[in-house]
């Protein structure tokens, strides 16, 4: 069964693409439903690698399970994709009450905005996310436990994207922006 987000996000596609590469980032779209910690000795990197174990606890207080995160790149088939970037999640529950979802297929496609860069300039993000839960008899439980986090998910990312970039303003040694400056060279 497939759970689908489809967003717009108030931050340019490469922000939004270093965020689904952040540990950091993760954590903070699922929280405080669940919160997840590094089982690798260095604990989380900066940026994900090809593949984390994880412990993971709900309300951050019981442990719900283990999960492997297994990351790679993929590259759309369609050439009017040809701008999309897709992060594919692999991995699966390795224990716990997550071992009933072995291995999941977890696809999050960053684009830019099809109506292109809005009346400032600003361009947004087009996010697509789907899931594919395979559980066996269990999964319509899980579909629906998947479906309702998701929905917070979803949610977390629209409010968190707007901090994701980090476009400073150019400015004099006196700490103002030049009147000089135009909003493309900033």
């Amino acid at each position: 069964m497939r759970v689908l987000l489809k967003l717009m996000l108030d931050c340019d596609p490469d922000a939004a693409w270093r965020a689904l590469q952040s540990p950091t980032a993760f954590r903070e779209v699922a929280l405080p439903w669940l919160d997840f910690r590094s089982d690798e000795p260095a604990g989380f990197p900066t940026t994900w690698g090809a593949e984390h174990r994880v412990t993971v606890k709900a309300l951050g207080a019981f442990t719900v399970g283990t999960q492997a995160i297994r990351l790679d790149t993929l590259r759309p088939v369609d050439p009017r994709e040809a701008g999309t970037r897709i992060l594919r999640d692999s991995g699966g529950g390795t224990g716990g009450m997550l071992a009933a979802v072995p291995r999941l297929d977890h696809r999050m496609a960053i684009a830019p905005d099809p109506a292109g860069p809005d009346e400032h300039g600003r361009l947004r993000t087009l996010y697509r996310d789907q899931l594919i839960v395979r559980a066996g008899a269990l999964t319509p439980v899980a579909w629906y436990a998947f479906w309702l986090f998701w929905q917070w998910r979803g949610a977390r990312l629209r409010r968190l994207a707007p901090t994701w970039a980090y476009d400073p303003e150019r400015r004099d040694d006196d700490g103002h922006v030049p009147e000089t400056t135009s909003a493309e060279e900033r």
